[in-house]
């Protein structure tokens, strides 16, 4: 016999009648199918029936006509039915099955509500049940079943393959490509707090999401959070790639999370698009109260000159100009000019148009605009990644003085410690709020981490203690009430957990060092132009061998990426000499090194694609080596985040054991935990290094010598990043940016 279980159970209402069906056995329309199996085939076995219900539920989406709905169990009904219906007879069966579907499908949806305790299935006789449905769910599971077993597995294949062909429709519309999964938010919300919303009454400027998640497609990134934003507070967001950084702020700009409404909300994430406004107009468009007061003041002067005004136009001119004056719009333009400045624009640069500029400027121009407008609330998605040194320390000393608040990703360690007060650290699919810069924040979860793992251990003490106590004199009848009051404490005590660290990061290179006879790598007197008029170096020379550790600097366009693109020999110089040692492998990884992956491949065939030849255990282990494992592998890359596509990067420059690395930007999309890895990798190679980067603590951590791109050649700086520092300080003391 069938022992007593127990399910839970919902509540179908279907209009007619009220029935208990159990959830885990039958989804909310297969009732009527089967009523139609249960009056078509009664010598039908439970198993069987489970199998057919479940079929035809899972299949739903993949039916197209009754035809299909044949294929998938027709065959199983024949061989049950034996003799005593013919094809045709199976056929209308399958016809009545495939309608009622598409009604149920199609039709009003059930209402469902999930009971709040399981019933037994041995006293659901007690219930106003359907005798059909009873007797579906109080068949004994030892019914021998009469189906041919590799019948059951012909269905199957056919269901699979209706499926798979299904699916290449689906790529096959898409053009091939990969279909992103989609985010998505939810949360809830008090009765209460809908009603200050919607009354307008909500005149704060703090922002407090309670019980709420985040997923991406399957993946759930953030479940039962907490984000509470106090108006004015600079809020640094961190945590490692992939859990969520980007994602949570892209909920939070298409509110999708809910922000009050009469908070204006600003999200720097696409560069501007080019077109014919001058990029110091592009930043002054933002202010819209501006832009429209002198729109409608130059139309009522226009109707005023040709004569067609009736007198109400200079009471409105009047009060157009005392908003103007009230707003200072006569001091927009230089304030624009200020923040483009600060970003890099020369005076000529900001009268160009910004279809002129590369995406890297729209960028620093998206910037421009978002710091002009001044929100509520400023979402920063990485700030750093599209600027040089000199820009990121102005943008340092501007967002201190920020009166509204500002939640920003970044994995500059510098750039947090001198803009954030709070932090917000993402782990284990929720968020942790500490006071602070980025520093505190470290100081104060080490504390956190080591009293929680000392609670934990202290209570592991205790509950053994008393289990001992529990197990001694668990058969002594003289202290059985001791023994259960012991027991009653144990069940009382919290449970606690030990410590989840985050694993350690770790990166390295293969050696490819070899003692090589001088010079190593060179470029003599080297003239370069992409067009005669505008000369990016006039007489450049510059060395380095196998130890080497340098680090490239200077403002864009300055040319730091040229140099190096010399240095590897993808560009020949106009006059002058590159020299290279016969011996000498370079290892590249580019600024732009997403737009050298092909994203529509997971990493394993990116990989094979790229260095054939090898079994697939060779490139998962490549992969690994930099944090690409599992799962991870075989993703498309166009799904991974920015730091997991970098870590492929780095898989594959690494492929071929390098001796000399040419590294463009490398940490930008990159977390904390992995740059400092990237530092440590680069510490234990034996071999060269120049590397392009405006990170601090980076630059610090790895390079011996600091190279200033500059003036049509390179400088030399010998007191290193300090140096430098104080050069960029004092300039902005003359411009009076300080």
């Amino acid at each position: 016999m069938w022992a007593p279980t127990t399910f839970p159970i919902i509540l179908c209402s279907s209009g007619a009648h009220d029935l208990f069906t159990p959830a885990l056995c039958l989804p909310a329309n297969m009732a009527t199918f089967v009523e139609i199996l249960r009056s078509e085939f009664p010598q039908l076995d439970a198993e069987l029936l489970q199998y057919v219900t479940d079929v035809l539920d899972s299949g739903q989406s993949d039916f197209e006509s009754e035809n299909d709905l044949f294929e998938a169990v027709g065959e199983l009904l024949q061989d049950v039915s034996g003799e005593a219906k013919g094809d045709d007879d199976i056929r209308a069966i399958c016809q009545r099955m495939y309608r009622s579907m598409r009604m149920n499908h199609h039709g009003p949806s059930q209402a469902q509500v999930l009971l709040d305790a399981p019933i037994q299935l041995s006293q659901i006789t007690d219930y106003d049940v359907d005798p059909q449905v009873l007797s579906v769910l109080l068949m004994k599971k030892d019914q021998s079943s009469t189906v041919d077993v590799r019948k059951l597995e012909k269905a199957e294949a056919k269901l699979k393959a209706k499926q798979e062909k299904r699916s290449e429709r689906e790529i096959q519309k898409t053009g091939g490509n990969v279909v992103m999964e989609e985010a998505s938010a939810s949360q809830a919300a008090s009765k209460k707090e809908n009603r200050i919303e919607s009354s307008g009454k909500n005149k704060s400027y703090d922002i407090r999401i309670d019980n709420f998640d985040v997923s991406f497609g399957e993946r759930v990134l953030l479940t039962g959070a907490e984000l509470h934003l106090a108006s004015g507070r600079r809020y640094g967001l961190v945590g490692r790639n992939g859990l969520g950084k980007t994602t949570l702020l892209k909920m939070l700009a298409s509110r999708s999370l809910r922000v009050p409404s009469h908070i204006s909300i600003l999200h720097v994430e696409q560069e501007v698009a080019g077109d014919d406004t001058k990029a110091l107009q592009s930043v002054l468009e933002c202010d819209t109260l501006r832009e429209s007061l002198l729109k409608e003041e130059k139309e009522l002067n226009a109707r005023i000159s040709a004569g067609k005004g009736d007198g109400s136009e200079s009471v409105r001119l009047s009060e157009i100009y005392g908003k103007l004056e009230e707003i200072e719009a006569d001091k927009a333009p230089a304030k624009a000019s200020v923040i483009l400045a600060g970003l890099g624009f020369k005076h000529n640069m900001q009268q160009q148009m910004t279809k002129e500029f590369s995406g890297g400027w729209r960028m620093r121009l998206a910037l421009a605009r978002a710091l002009f407008g001044r929100p509520d609330l400023l979402l920063l998605d990485e700030p750093t990644n599209m600027l040089d040194v000199r820009a990121i320390l102005w943008l340092e000393n501007y967002l201190q003085t920020w009166p509204s608040t500002i939640l920003v990703v970044s994995h500059d360690r510098n750039f947090l410690n001198t803009v954030a007060t709070d932090i917000l650290h993402l782990h284990s699919q929720r968020l942790e709020a500490y006071r602070g810069n980025f520093e505190s924040f470290l100081k104060t979860k080490e504390e956190r981490l080591k009293n929680q793992q000392r609670e934990y251990e202290a209570q592991q003490q205790y509950r053994e203690h008393i289990q001992v106590f529990i197990d001694r004199f668990r058969y002594n009848a003289n202290r059985a009430s001791q023994v259960q009051s012991k027991i009653k404490l144990l069940e009382k005590l919290p449970e606690l957990k030990p410590v989840d660290k985050d694993s350690e990061v770790i990166l390295r290179f293969p050696d490819g060092f070899e003692k090589f006879s001088p010079p190593i790598l060179q470029l003599d007197e080297v003239d370069f132009w992409y067009s005669s008029s505008q000369p990016v170096f006039k007489n450049l020379s510059v060395s380095a061998d196998l130890e080497s550790r340098i680090c490239v600097v200077g403002e864009n366009g300055a040319g730091k990426s040229t140099m190096l693109k010399l240095l590897l020999g993808e560009l020949s110089p106009v006059q002058g000499i590159r020299h290279a040692h016969r011996n000498l492998k370079i290892g590249y990884f580019s600024q732009h090194h997403v737009d050298q992956l092909d994203l529509n491949v997971n990493s394993v065939e990116l990989l094979a694609k790229r260095f054939p030849g090898k079994v697939e255990e060779e490139y998962r282990h490549q992969l690994g080596s930099y944090g690409i494992s599992g799962e991870l592998a075989v993703r498309p890359v166009a799904s991974l985040s920015g730091g997991q596509k970098s870590r492929v990067a780095f898989a594959q420059m690494t492929m071929l054991c390098p001796n000399f690395y040419i590294l463009d930007e490398p940490t930008n999309h990159l977390d904390m935990e992995t740059i400092e890895a990237l530092g440590r990798a680069l510490n234990k190679f034996r071999g060269g290094v120049i590397l392009v980067s405006h990170d601090e603590r980076f630059i610090r951590l790895v390079c011996h010598e600091l190279w200033v791109c500059e003036n049509g050649g390179v400088t030399r700086i010998e007191g290193g990043f300090d140096e430098y520092r104080d050069i960029l300080h004092e300039q902005f003391r003359k411009e009076g940016f300080l």
